[in-house]
């Protein structure tokens, strides 16, 4: 059994979440803002605040630790790379993978470049695995509701090697139109990359339907789990994609670090990404070869203390149960779709059954930027903007929207809070 699949064995019928605990542990949320407001931290799509012992497993590292991995030969250097390596299993295991399946990248964005631009040097060399090859007559496939670190690499490699872009289309409602799926997803598909959970209109994709289209025609299937990992139980394995892409900074852990996992025989058979140091076999002054992965994808000094820093968020939500942490945030979102309909002139985005702890939505005669900030004078701190997703906005019909986004620290309070500082700003507007 999976370390996520015992997690949520041992959750799936625990009690709820305390949040007055975890909040306890996330001091930022106890700061008085302006005007005497508490902070209502809606934005954790955007980043994800952090537990104390994420902090202190990270200060913990520099403080005891502190080295260079994986050469050094005195103690601190074998503590070090012990840290490191123990924080790639511990998070490889968290999404349900193994310790050789993982390579920390500085972020997702990252992650999805090193698979795209890997994939374009091996479009270059005649030798390489051809299903890794892609030039003029091939087709990389993803979504109209791609955040836009999973489009535009795409986008980048397609220019590149030759082969077209196409994209499966998204209904008024926010899911995916799948009626056309067997004329996208065709024989000349190399690639099909798509959102697990998109972070505008929150809907989960069936990961299950776009695999099997994928692998009838030999296509490789990645995954953008950004917004699904920190919420949600997530196993590679039993999703029987070929790779996914996720970032600490969203999931209670630190800015700078992200990881791709893949499976062993991909990453085996990619061609290196950035090249130098720590990631080689040998060298000499006419050729270098590379080290097996993980390490072929981190070249230089990696990201350490970030990385023991996400093991410690990691372990942190396991504790707390996945299975817990997704019902606790599924009904602080049903909460707030219950109550933004109820108030006049409000349009909420997307309309899908499954879905995440985003909610975007529109406000007649308010637009998104000057209704974000009556509500940060409120305490309600939210996102707003294309949230990195203009080709989406454009098919949903509006430039921008509002975004507000729940996790574990959330509760039924930060509803109210955000349900009362949207009626003031159409009080404040005479709207609504």
């Amino acid at each position: 059994m999976t370390r996520v699949a015992a997690a949520d064995a041992a959750t799936s019928v625990a009690a709820p979440l305390d949040v007055a605990a975890v909040r306890a542990d996330v001091p930022v949320l106890s700061r008085e803002l302006r005007g005497g407001h508490r902070l209502v931290y809606l934005d954790s799509a955007a980043t994800s605040q952090k537990p104390l012992p994420v902090l202190d497993a990270e200060r913990e590292y520099y403080l005891q630790h502190n080295a260079a991995v994986h050469r050094g030969a005195h103690q601190l250097a074998e503590q070090a790379t012990a840290a490191y390596e123990g924080a790639r299993a511990t998070v490889a295991s968290f999404v349900g993978g193994r310790h050789g399946e993982l390579v920390f990248t500085r972020n997702a964005t990252e992650a999805v470049n090193l698979l795209a631009y890997c994939l374009g040097n091996a479009s270059l060399d005649p030798d390489a695995d051809p299903r890794l090859r892609l030039g003029p007559g091939d087709e990389v496939c993803v979504t109209e509701m791609e955040h836009h670190a999973n489009l535009v690499p795409w986008q980048e490699l397609c220019r590149r090697t030759g082969a077209t872009l196409r994209w499966l289309r998204v209904t008024p409602e926010g899911m995916l139109d799948l009626s056309d799926l067997d004329a996208v997803v065709g024989p000349r598909t190399k690639v099909l990359s798509f959102v697990h959970q998109s972070n505008v209109v929150g809907t989960v994709n069936p990961v299950d339907v776009l695999r099997e289209r994928a692998r009838e025609v030999g296509a490789l299937v990645f995954l953008d789990a950004c917004q699904s990992v920190p919420h949600r139980p997530v196993d590679v394995v039993a999703l029987g994609v070929d790779a996914v892409a996720f970032s600490g900074h969203k999931m209670l852990g630190p800015t700078g670090v992200g990881a791709l996992w893949a499976r062993r025989d991909l990453l085996e058979a990619l061609p290196p990404f950035v090249t130098g140091g720590s990631m080689i076999e040998t060298v000499t002054m006419e050729r270098s070869t590379y080290a097996p992965p993980p390490l072929r994808f981190e070249a230089g000094t990696p990201v350490i203390a970030q990385a023991v820093g996400l093991a410690a968020a990691c372990d942190y939500l396991t504790g707390l149960g996945m299975a817990a942490v997704e019902a606790h945030v599924s009904g602080l979102t049903s909460l707030a779709i219950e109550g933004l309909r109820a108030l006049p002139g409000l349009r909420v985005l997307g309309e899908a059954p499954e879905r995440g702890p985003v909610v975007a939505f529109e406000v007649d005669g308010i637009h998104p930027h000057d209704l974000a900030q009556v509500l940060d004078a409120e305490g309600v701190a939210v996102r707003s903007g294309h949230h990195c997703a203009w080709p989406l906005h454009r098919l949903l019909g509006v430039q921008a929207s509002t975004r507000a986004s729940f996790a574990v620290y959330n509760d039924e309070s930060d509803v109210d809070a955000l349900l009362r500082a949207v009626h003031t700003a159409q009080r404040f507007f005479g709207v609504g």
